[in-house]
C-alpha cells in the first residue's frame, strides 16, 4: 500500500482538535486555581496540578497535530481507502458495492472552520466509517461521486 497516493485531510482540523481540547481542559483548570486562591495550604498542590494540567495539554496537542497530518483518503476504483493512526495505525477498505448511503456532517466548530466529515454507512455497523477535516466542498463532492460510485456498483454496472 505504499504505492497509493492518499489525500490528506485539511490543516485546518488541527485548530477544530485543538479548540475541542481547550473547551474539555480549560474547566478543569479553574477549579485548581480557585481552591488555590481561596485556601493557602493546597496552593502547592495547586501549582502541582497546574503544571500535570500543563503537560496534559501539550501533550495532547502534539498528539492531535501529528494524528491530523496522518489522517488521508484515497479513491480507487473499487473502493476507497482510509489511512489514520499514528502509533496504531490502521487503514480501512470501503468497497463502493457495500455502501448503503454517504452522509456529511458538520458541528459547530467545524462550521467555523468550514470543515466538514464524510461518513459512509455499510451493512455492517462494523464497517462504517468516516472522514473528517474535509474542506465543506470537497465533502459534497466526495458524497455525490461516492454514492454514485455505490449505486453503479449496486446496479450491477
Amino acid at each position: 500500500m505504499t504505492d497509493i497516493e492518499f489525500v490528506p485531510v485539511s490543516r485546518k482540523l488541527i485548530g477544530v482538535h485543538l479548540l475541542g481540547l481547550l473547551i474539555w481542559m480549560v474547566p478543569l483548570l479553574i477549579p485548581m486555581i480557585v481552591l488555590g486562591v481561596i485556601f493557602e495550604a493546597v496552593r502547592p498542590w495547586m501549582w502541582a496540578a497546574a503544571a500535570l494540567w500543563l503537560v496534559v495539554v501539550v501533550w495532547s496537542a502534539i498528539v492531535l497535530i501529528r494524528q491530523v497530518g496522518r489522517l488521508g483518503y484515497a479513491e480507487r476504483p473499487d473502493d476507497l481507502l482510509i489511512r489514520r493512526g499514528i502509533l496504531f495505525r490502521s487503514t480501512t477498505v470501503v468497497p463502493f458495492g457495500r455502501m448503503q448511503f454517504v452522509d456529511v456532517k458538520s458541528g459547530p466548530i467545524e462550521r467555523l472552520f468550514g470543515l466538514a466529515t464524510v461518513e459512509l454507512h455499510t451493512a455492517s455497523a462494523a464497517t462504517d466509517a468516516s472522514i473528517p477535516g474535509l474542506p465543506a466542498a470537497e465533502a459534497e463532492r466526495l458524497r455525490d461521486a461516492l454514492a454514485a460510485r455505490g449505486e453503479a456498483r449496486l446496479a450491477g454496472l
